[in-house]
């Protein structure tokens, strides 16, 4: 079975930097979804998170289990809340010109079932305490086919220039 990847669209934060990312009017033409998105944020810190909402849904129906492995050790979390987490990217006081990398996995995003997604999520601090892969098991709580999808920052912050975000469809033939 062949599987082609067909880029939708991709997204490019410019000078001025952006509070969000959006991917609007996504057609329901293919089996999957893959977002992959490189991102740092303005916040006066040094991480921010990075988060999406599908089809501008605010309801409490986003829930995840996620490993986590960083500097001093390892865990597990999880949550259910009104936005997905995807993970950590670097900020403000996070070493100059670094951007996280992070793919979101969305099998059957147009199906008539609740939306499951995966993630993965790295990004380097160069310092004593750095945020270093997050991973994630998720679900959306909602039978809708997904047409949009928003990223943001947890904080409320911007998206810096250069952080972008390029959107494909799976064909399975």
């Amino acid at each position: 079975m062949a599987i082609t990847y067909k880029k939708i669209a991709s997204v490019t934060v410019g000078s001025g930097g952006a509070a969000n990312i959006d991917f609007t009017s996504i057609p329901g033409t293919y089996t999957d979804l893959v977002l992959l998105i490189s991102s740092r944020s303005n916040r006066s810190a040094n991480a921010d998170d990075t988060v999406f909402r599908i089809n501008g849904n605010t309801s409490n129906i986003y829930s995840y289990r996620q490993l986590y492995g960083f500097t001093s050790g390892a865990g597990s979390a999880n949550a259910t809340d009104t936005k997905a987490f995807i993970g950590q990217m670097p900020a403000a006081s996070s070493t100059a010109s670094t951007f996280d990398s992070s793919l979101v996995y969305f099998p059957n995003y147009a199906g008539s079932t609740n939306k499951s997604y995966s993630i993965e999520n790295v990004w380097e601090n160069n310092s004593s305490t750095v945020w270093q892969l997050n991973m994630f098991a998720g679900l959306w709580a909602n039978t809708s086919a997904i047409t949009s999808i928003s990223l943001f920052s947890n904080n409320s912050n911007n998206f810096v220039q250069y952080s972008t975000a390029t959107l494909y469809g799976i064909l399975k033939a």
